[in-house]
């Protein structure tokens, strides 16, 4: 590699939702520096998103929650191996460019830590950022925290004079994953469904949660109204309660939480004519395979963090209290209030 070429890194860690927003700034950096050896820095839960991504010649992987347990574990001197060739590998190239599209601690600890000509990322003043523009050499002035995260990645290259052009995402869905989900849907042949449709009803925010009961009411009304084969998806800590929402259906519908990966996830989606969501990283990988998503929102902001484009729909209730960001919520009304129809009907338009 000729000593020209240009070395860049991403710093985006978390989540999957976040890292699918961060795919597009790494296609504009691949279209205008063609020859750059481009580097991602990321924790392993999102990192089978990166794997192979055409644009990317570098992955670097943070195990910090695994090192975490292990640690704790007693597992002292092995852990301590692999945090050491993990910042070997951090600290052995000198970067032309360092972006941090993280913008807080976490990704400012190893930024901190990492040899690089310019660290560029935003000022002071945006929600979250837990002063992490300390350890930044470029700081390029602070967007509102309203604008859509995907967009907001977007602002920090063109602030830097790097056009961004279309909105590609281009997940690296390979061979392997699509034979996997043939495999998986295609024993379910003898369900009658004639659209394929993907429910993803789980998050991690107990507040996002949608009722169980409901979600087997919409998939029996779409299985009745377009004779609609249900998949339902998440993971494998998801199960129990899938199995729950599938106890209260009238008809049969297939669980598939925990029987994917993230690309081989992107693969199924692709399959889907629509796929219905809680605001959870699912939802912005059906997003990104340009399947319609129809989200459903309760305490987070949609114009901030929904399925981005035009052909997507989301579903909120009328709360005077929503967005209000609460991982818990002692009333859950913002989702209560969502009816199964409203739900029906934006199904119906995407299909329409």
């Amino acid at each position: 590699m000729s000593s020209s070429t240009p070395h860049i890194l991403i710093v985006k860690l978390s989540a999957i939702g976040d890292v699918v927003h961060t795919l597009p700034a790494l296609n504009a950096l691949r279209r205008h520096f063609p020859e750059a050896h481009i580097t991602w820095l990321v924790e392993a839960a999102a990192a089978g998103l990166l794997e192979g991504h055409p644009a990317l010649d570098r992955l670097i992987v943070s195990h910090r929650q695994q090192w975490a347990r292990a640690l704790k574990a007693g597992e002292r001197h092995r852990t301590l191996r692999r945090v050491g060739r993990f910042l070997t590998d951090l600290r052995d190239t000198r970067y032309d460019m360092i972006f941090d599209f993280q913008a807080a601690l976490k990704g400012a600890m190893l930024i901190a830590l990492t040899r690089g000509k310019r660290k560029i990322g935003f000022g002071p003043g945006m929600q979250h950022q837990e002063h992490s523009y300390l350890v930044l050499n470029q700081r390029v002035p602070m967007i509102s925290m309203e604008v859509h995260a995907l967009e907001r990645g977007l602002a920090l290259l063109k602030a830097v004079d790097i056009p961004t052009g279309a909105i590609e995402y281009r997940l690296p869905i390979s061979t392997a994953a699509r034979d996997k989900v043939a495999g998986l849907i295609g024993p379910e042949a003898s369900l009658p469904g004639d659209v394929p449709i993907a429910i993803n009803p789980m998050a991690k925010w107990e507040s996002k949660l949608w009722l169980p009961d409901r979600f087997a009411q919409l998939a029996d009304r779409l299985i009745d109204r377009y004779r609609a084969t249900i998949y339902f998806t998440g993971g494998p800590q998801d199960r129990e309660a899938i199995d729950t929402i599938q106890h209260g259906m009238r008809h049969k519908s297939i669980n598939l939480a925990g029987h994917t990966s993230l690309i081989e996830l992107a693969a199924l989606y692709e399959q889907m004519a629509c796929v219905i969501s809680t605001d959870t990283g699912p939802m912005h990988i059906a997003a990104a395979v340009e399947r319609p998503v129809v989200a459903l929102f309760g305490p987070t902001a949609e114009w901030r963090t929904g399925p981005f484009g035009d052909r997507h729909r989301v579903v909120t209730a009328s709360e005077r209290c929503r967005p209000c960001f609460k991982r818990k919520c002692p009333e859950l009304r913002c989702m209560e209030k969502i009816p199964v129809e409203q739900v029906l009907q934006q199904v119906e338009g995407i299909l329409a």
